[in-house]
C-alpha cells in the first residue's frame, strides 16, 4: 500500500510544523490534528495511510487514541508511529501494546520521519 495521506498530531503548533515540513518532502498529502480526540475523528474521515502522533497532549493522550483507532473497525488498519519525548524501551514496549507500530523519539532527524514513510509504503 502506497502512502499518500499523513496525518500528524501533536499540540504543540511548532512541532506540527517541523514534521509538516519534513512530511512535505514525501509528496504526501497532510493533515494534522493537536488533540487526541481531533486524531480519532479525522482518521474516521479523512482515512490517512499513516498517522504521525505525540504521546503526551492535553484532552487526551496520543496511546489513548491509539487505543481507539486500533479497536476501531474503521481505522484499526492505520498504522500509528509514536513521536514522542518518551522514548525509554518502556514506553516503545507499551506503545507496542496500544497499538502502535514504532515510536520515534524527540528530538527526531529528517531522515527517520522519511524513513517510516517509507518502510509503510
Amino acid at each position: 500500500m502506497a502512502v499518500r495521506k499523513i496525518m500528524l498530531v501533536d499540540d504543540s503548533r511548532m512541532e506540527l510544523l517541523n514534521l509538516q515540513a519534513i512530511v512535505a518532502k514525501s509528496g504526501c498529502e497532510i493533515i494534522t490534528a493537536s488533540s487526541g480526540k481531533e486524531a480519532i475523528a479525522k482518521a474516521r474521515s479523512e482515512k490517512p495511510d499513516l498517522i504521525f502522533m505525540d504521546v503526551i497532549m492535553d484532552e487526551m493522550d496520543g496511546f489513548s487514541a491509539c487505543r481507539e483507532i486500533a479497536d476501531n473497525p474503521e481505522t484499526k488498519n492505520i498504522p500509528v508511529v509514536f513521536v514522542t519525548s518518551k522514548s525509554q524501551k518502556a514506553d516503545a514496549i507499551w506503545a507496542q501494546k496500544q497499538g502502535g507500530r514504532g515510536l520515534i523519539g524527540k528530538p527526531y532527524t529528517e531522515e527517520q520521519i522519511l524513513e517510516k514513510i517509507k518502510a509503510f509504503g
